[in-house]
């Protein structure tokens, strides 16, 4: 017994350093961006496709990734996304020029593809259900801790040594979590015999990258054929990838998950929610280097709480998630996170950053807090364990949609605007977030058993 909790322990350990790497790339990459800019002589909407590469094919992946580890062991695709995501973070960091970079993210988002949903999956497959709530409460916890420090040491890198560093610094990482998860991460697979949807996953790939590439080059190109063309056939490739999905024997996406209503709801509030974070993100942190004249190291510290609320609380948000359920958690959480936002719309030069920003951002920190443990458990118990793979594909999928639509849409009014757009965007999807969550979330439902 407890050779098996040490096992359990150690391959938690392993899903927490594979998803903390590719959570921790996303944050410290935006960091980044105005070093790259100057550097690599890129553009605002260059900054959006290096962000925006990553998050396409991660996201028109993710889904064929959970379905992956479905069929052919969640285990092994997992080391397999672990080794590739290493291999091409050291790309990312030889880098030439800005159009090799954003080639390099778009390869790095299909090995991610396979990491993120493989965690989860892995957790929800490796832990008994009754344990499932504090192991991810420990997993958000710990990841937290990966964040907290990467915007500090990731910031002191990109001042003091290169952008270049940023990437680097992943390899041993994963060198570490692939001898960890080798060892103790137990396989496990769907029985059921199913083909792998290739069509869903170009189809999904291509929605996505057509509607991406209409909104970042939409306001550069001031809304002509080249990229008002592309954003229309994305929507409809859409279309038809639902379509194709319905009528498919082996589909990407079971779309009978979405009969739960925890999972629809969850999902639903995970687009708006985290759409509204990466928005958030990615435009805060651009202010505060290009307008501010903060430093890529003082602006990953502001930043900080973020992370050492998440570090705090998680684990205990988890357990009280899973003792009086999550609907209250799911609800106040992206409400006050919404009203911290909101408060930054009018962040100028001169703001002190101990009476403006601090207070904002432990506002935006503790409605984050609430919401991500029950959130991510809500998602993980809403279906049978058979399912888990695909079910935490969707939700991560629609979790990078969200925000590689969010960010996309950033530039709609010009450069001049992005700061108080997004922080007005932003704070509407967290309240829509909130207001889904009363509307939907059910506190003890039984998970749903999928036969089709």
């Amino acid at each position: 017994m407890i050779w098996n909790m040490s096992k359990r322990t150690l391959a938690l350990i392993a899903t927490i350093i594979g998803s903390g790497v590719v959570f921790l790339d996303g944050t410290i990459v935006n960091l980044a961006l105005p070093k790259i800019s100057l550097g690599l002589h890129a553009s605002f909407a260059d900054l959006q496709w290096i962000a925006d590469g990553y998050l396409l094919s991660l996201s028109s992946l993710i889904l064929l990734g959970g379905s992956l580890g479905d069929i052919f062991g969640r285990k092994r695709m997992y080391l397999l996304g672990l080794v590739g995501f290493g291999t091409v973070s050291l790309l990312c960091g030889l880098s030439p020029n800005v159009d090799f970079l954003i080639a390099f993210r778009l390869l790095q988002g299909i090995f991610g593809a396979l990491l993120v949903p493989g965690g989860l999956a892995i957790i929800n497959t490796n832990f008994p259900r009754q344990d499932r709530g504090a192991a991810i409460g420990t997993w958000s916890a710990w990841s937290g801790i990966l964040a907290a420090i990467g915007p500090l040491v990731g910031g002191y890198i990109i001042d003091a040594i290169s952008w270049r560093w940023i990437f680097f610094i992943n390899v041993p990482l994963i060198v570490g979590c692939c001898l960890l998860a080798i060892k103790n991460v137990e396989e496990s697979r769907d029985q059921t015999i199913r083909r792998v949807d290739i069509k869903g996953a170009a189809l999904c790939a291509l929605a996505l990258a057509g509607i991406t590439y209409g909104l970042i080059e939409g306001p550069v190109n001031k809304w002509q054929s080249r990229a008002l063309i592309p954003l229309i056939l994305g929507f409809l490739i859409a279309g038809y990838f639902l379509r194709h999905e319905s009528r498919s024997r082996d589909p990407m996406v079971r779309l009978s998950l979405f009969r739960s209503r925890n999972f629809s709801g969850s999902n639903i509030m995970t687009f708006a929610m985290y759409g509204a974070l990466a928005g958030f993100m990615f435009a805060l942190v651009i202010y505060m280097q290009t307008k501010l004249g903060y430093s890529a190291l003082k602006a990953g510290a502001s930043l900080l709480p973020v992370s050492i609320m998440l570090l705090l609380f998680s684990r205990k948000i988890g357990r009280l998630s899973s003792k009086y359920g999550p609907r209250f958690f799911m609800t106040a959480g992206p409400l006050i996170a919404a009203v911290g936002m909101l408060s930054l719309v009018n962040y100028r030069p001169g703001n002190d950053y101990w009476l403006f920003l601090l207070p904002r951002v432990l506002m935006f920190s503790i409605g984050l807090v609430l919401l991500v443990a029950p959130l991510t458990t809500t998602v993980m118990t809403s279906v049978e364990d058979s399912s888990s793979g695909i079910a935490s594909g969707i939700n991560n999928a629609v979790s990078r949609i969200a925000g590689l639509i969010v960010i996309a849409l950033l530039g709609l009014f010009g450069t001049g605007h992005i700061f108080r757009f997004s922080m007005v965007l932003c704070s509407l999807l967290a309240a829509g977030a909130g207001l889904m969550s009363y509307l939907t979330i059910q506190n003890n439902p039984q998970p749903l058993k999928v036969t089709d």
